[in-house]
C-alpha cells in the first residue's frame, strides 16, 4: 500500500524521499524511479532514531509520513533529537486492541504506554478505517476528532492488466469446478483453519475447490488439518504469488476469514475485480467496505457453520460485479494519494 501511495504522489507531481529502516522488501521493485531511497540500514525502527534525526536536519522535508505505529514513535523521537519542526503524519493500519487481546496485562501496558506518551506529539494521524480510528482513540486516550480516515490506495491503474495476465494453475482454467479463494499470510490473524473447516461443510452440498494464496509459519498446521479432513485433492496452498490478481479474478468466490484487520486490502481488490465476497465481521474494515453486509455477507469470527452457509448462498446468488466495483471507488490510488497530500499540508 505504501508503494501504491508513493506512485500516486509521483503521478501528482510530488517530490518524494522514501526513508527505509530496512531495504529488503520485494515491493521496492515497483517503486517509481523518481522516488529517492534513503537507506538507514538498521534492524529496528527505534535504532533508526539517530540516523533519521540526521536526515531531518540535512534535508528539512516539508512533511514526514510515518507508515506504521513504531515508525511514528521513532519519528517523534528523531524530530526532537534533530531540533527541527517537520510536521509528522502517522498512518495506522491495524486494529491494535484486538491484536493484543490474548497478551498479558503487562504486555499490553508496555505496548500502549509509548502510544499514550508520543501520539499527542504527532500533528496529524490517519487511520485506514473508522474502526482503526476509534480503536486508536481509545488506546491513545485522545479525541476521535484528531484522527482522519483515508482509504487505502488499493485500486491501481494496472490492477485490471495484472488480473488479465495468464494463470497456469489447472484449477483456474475454463470448465473446471468453482474455486473458493483465500489470500494472506499463513498466520493466526487470518484464521484459515476456520475457512478450511467451513469449506469442508460447503463441499457436502456444492462441488468446488479451495485455494489459499500466501506463505507463513502456519503452513505445517494448515497442511496437517487438510490431511486430517481428507481434503488433499480439493484444497491447494500454492504459496506466495507475485501477481495474485491473475488468480483472484478467476475465483468464483473470495472469502476473508480473519480474526482482525485494519482495512483488508485483498477484500477491496476482490470487489474491484468483480469477484463475489464473504467476510467475517472482524474488527475492523469489512463492515465498512461491505456497507454492513449490503455488498456481501458478514459472519461472526470463527463461526464455521455461518461461514459455510454464507459461502453457499453467495455461490448460488453472487452479487453483480458492477455493484461490487462501485462500492470500492473510494479506494482508488489517485483519490487516496490526494487525500494524503492534503493531510500532509501539501498542495495538490
Amino acid at each position: 500500500m505504501l508503494v501504491n501511495l508513493l506512485r500516486g504522489f509521483v503521478d501528482l507531481g510530488q517530490c518524494v524521499d522514501l526513508v527505509l529502516v530496512r531495504g529488503d522488501s520485494p515491493h521496492l521493485a515497483r517503486l517509481p524511479a523518481e522516488v529517492r531511497q534513503v537507506r538507514l540500514d538498521v534492524e529496528h525502527s527505534l535504532l533508526a532514531v539517530p540516523a533519521l534525526a540526521r536526515y531531518l536536519r540535512a534535508c528539512r522535508p516539508a512533511a514526514l509520513l510515518a507508515a506504521k505505529d513504531r515508525a511514528g514513535r521513532a519519528a517523534v523521537l528523531a524530530r526532537a533529537l534533530s531540533g527541527t519542526d517537520t510536521p509528522i503524519l502517522m498512518r495506522l493500519g491495524t486494529n491494535l486492541s484486538t491484536a493484543m487481546e490474548e497478551r498479558t496485562a503487562v504486555e499490553r501496558w508496555l505496548r500502549y504506554a509509548p502510544i499514550r506518551l508520543l501520539y499527542p506529539r504527532v500533528e496529524r494521524i490517519v487511520a485506514v478505517s473508522e474502526g482503526v480510528a476509534e480503536d486508536t482513540a481509545r488506546i491513545a486516550r485522545f479525541p476521535r476528532a484528531r484522527i482522519r480516515v483515508i482509504r487505502n490506495p488499493v485500486i491501481t491503474p494496472e490492477l485490471s492488466a495484472q488480473a488479465a495476465e495468464p494463470c497456469v494453475h489447472p484449477w483456474l482454467q475454463p470448465g473446471e469446478p468453482p474455486v473458493v479463494m483465500g489470500v494472506g499470510r499463513l498466520q493466526r490473524q487470518k484464521d484459515f483453519p476456520t475457512l478450511i473447516r467451513a469449506f469442508a461443510r460447503l463441499r457436502e452440498r456444492h462441488a468446488c475447490r479451495l485455494m489459499i494464496l500466501g506463505e507463513g509459519a502456519a503452513r505445517p498446521k494448515l497442511e496437517s488439518l487438510i490431511r486430517e479432513m481428507g481434503l488433499d485433492e480439493v484444497v491447494d496452498l500454492p504459496g506466495f504469488q507475485s501477481n495474485p490478481y491473475a488468480f483472484l479474478t478467476r475465483a468464483s468466490l473470495f472469502v476473508l476469514s480473519s480474526a482482525w484487520e485494519g482495512s483488508p486490502n485483498v477484500l477491496t481488490e476482490a470487489m474491484a475485480l468483480g469477484v463475489p465476497v464473504v467476510s467475517t465481521d472482524c474488527p475492523s474494515g469489512p463492515r465498512e467496505i461491505l456497507d454492513a453486509g449490503r455488498h456481501g455477507p458478514l459472519v461472526p469470527v470463527g463461526d464455521v457453520e455461518a461461514l459455510a452457509e454464507a459461502m453457499m448462498q453467495t455461490l448460488e446468488a453472487p452479487t453483480p460485479a458492477e455493484r461490487l466495483q462501485g462500492a470500492v471507488a473510494e479506494y482508488e490510488q489517485s483519490r487516496s494519494a490526494r487525500r494524503y497530500l492534503e493531510a500532509l499540508g501539501l498542495e495538490v
